[in-house]
């Protein structure tokens, strides 16, 4: 399996990563990248989605205009909206896109996810500092499978750190959630670093991430760094058998939690 995924062209759908393609069960995740008057589209009635506007403004069909981040990096919270099957986004400006999807009943309504009831909250301290914009986290009762958030790491600091890993069916000590983790880096020409590993050493891979790359995390621990410098953001999307996120730390890393 290849965890790091480059985008695919510069515009229309640069990361369409379903669960058959990432060789998993849950996890999809899309990317798009829209001009004014465009159109994305998709969903089927077995999967729920969480379309997150990273950037820019759209139209989403059922629920109308959205979105006032124009660059990520106003660390504004994101306009988002919950879709119970199928969905159709219109682009009212250059805007980035991202669709995250899970297994769903299709029972809850469309409805929107933020801008409003979303606060940047800070977690970690010292350079392990980042902030969080909770999107979809279990604390929110708003999806079947799906956990979604968005992370800015400040330059120099790491993220997703302690080593932490979340890949046993075990809870309440500990769930099984894949993740997908969607890099942006300021400047965009910098680079960010991310490891995949397991204590037993089956999978290790340390990772150079670009601005717009997707790393997968199927199991094991995953910590990413962001060098002195350079900003990075990414935005998590995990689902699992259980909607809860426990996770176990390294067990080297215990003490830093």
């Amino acid at each position: 399996m290849t965890l790091l995924r480059k985008p695919d062209g510069a515009h229309g759908k640069v990361h369409a990563i379903t669960p058959e393609s990432a060789g998993w069960t849950y996890v999809g995740f899309d990317l798009w990248k829209l001009a004014p008057g465009e159109v994305a589209s998709g969903g089927e009635a077995s999967r729920e989605v969480i379309l997150v506007v990273v950037e820019g403004r759209v139209r989403v069909d059922g629920l109308g205009e959205m979105g006032q981040r124009m660059s990520v990096w106003e660390k504004s919270p994101p306009a988002c909206a919950y879709m119970p099957g199928p969905w159709r986004v219109e682009a009212l400006s250059d805007c980035v896109l991202a669709v995250c999807s899970a297994p769903g009943d299709g029972a809850r309504p469309a409805q929107a996810l933020g801008p409003e009831g979303i606060v940047m909250e800070d977690r970690g301290e010292g350079t392990n500092l980042r902030h969080i914009h909770n999107i979809a986290m279990e604390g929110r009762d708003v999806a079947d499978s799906l956990l979604v958030t968005e992370v800015f790491t400040p330059a120099g600091h790491w993220s997703s750190y302690p080593p932490h890993r979340h890949d046993e069916d075990d809870y309440p000590r500990i769930t099984h959630l894949e993740e997908t983790y969607y890099h942006r880096l300021n400047p965009a020409k910098g680079f960010g670093i991310q490891r995949v590993f397991t204590e037993d050493g089956t999978l290790d891979e340390t990772m150079a991430v670009a601005d717009g790359d997707v790393v997968l995390v199927p199991r094991g621990h995953h910590p990413c760094g962001a060098p002195y410098g350079v900003e990075m953001y990414y935005l998590n999307v995990m689902a699992g058998p259980l909607r809860k996120w426990r996770f176990a730390a390294h067990l080297d890393y215990e003490h830093l939690m």
